[in-house]
């Protein structure tokens, strides 16, 4: 903000563009004509239609919900349902996502909606991750799309179930790369999550068979000082396969 003495006398806190503004119609400057910027359809946040559902609180044995029901959410209902109860319970909300991704709602074995899980593009770089695979700079840009990272992760708040989110990372691993096949062509050969130390244990991944990798460095993709100014994230990966790399290298020289 400035403060600066506006052409009728007064002495303002003012922005810049305000102050131009304010000389501009004072006759002291000339602006161009201001411009009209039209909106790029799909640009920005995306409005979510909310849907009404049932909050009816499930506290009961695991043993009495499964087999469970991973449904992907294509359908426009299930989509937006997705989205309502990711946009409402979860704590980063729901961001528009871009390029391949996938969504699931996990349900009882009665249809009874209990969770929702997504997967979506790989982070670009990730030191201890890239340490785990033991990949040059060159394989990673040309392999990244093998990997898929669990994005949202959310357990309904009115579920209480013991054993249920880990049930369900194991439940989803199991199948997750033959519907990624079906939906791009390509399978996926390693999953990764990245989880806030300040909030969660992580032991949900822990106790599906996830590794700890590492931490991240809290820098971010654009961060020009080595200070961390984003939370500091533990990194947690599930290869599909006990020779996921051999795989993925296979995939580079093809």
């Amino acid at each position: 903000m400035w403060g600066w003495q506006t052409p009728t006398g007064v002495w303002k806190d003012i922005s810049c563009r305000d102050m131009l503004r304010d000389l501009d119609r004072a006759g002291t400057i000339a602006l161009p004509p201001a411009r009209h910027i039209t909106r790029v359809a799909g640009a920005g946040p995306e409005r979510v239609k909310k849907i009404e559902h049932c909050t009816n609180p499930i506290e009961t044995d695991l043993r009495k919900l499964v087999p469970l029901k991973i449904e992907i959410a294509q359908a426009k209902h299930d989509v937006n349902l997705f989205k309502t109860y990711i946009s409402q319970y979860h704590y980063l909300g729901y961001d528009r996502s871009v390029g391949e991704n996938m969504k699931y709602i996990v349900k009882s074995n009665g249809g009874i909606p209990l969770a929702c899980i997504m997967f979506g593009s790989a982070a670009w770089k990730c030191r201890p991750r890239d340490k785990f695979i033991g990949w040059s700079d060159a394989d990673r840009g040309a392999a990244l799309p093998l990997i898929t990272n669990n994005v949202r992760f959310l357990i309904l708040p009115w579920v209480r179930v013991k054993f249920l989110a880990s049930h369900i990372l194991g439940a989803v691993a199991r199948r997750l790369p033959g519907d990624w096949q079906a939906k791009y062509g390509h399978e996926v050969y390693l999953l990764e999550t990245f989880v806030e130390r300040d909030r969660f244990r992580g032991l949900c991944y822990k106790a599906a068979n996830w590794v700890n990798v590492g931490m991240t460095a809290g820098r971010g993709r654009n961060s020009e000082t080595a200070r961390p100014a984003l939370p500091i994230k533990d990194v947690w990966l599930y290869p599909i396969c006990a020779s996921f790399r051999d795989k993925i290298y296979t995939q580079i020289k093809t």
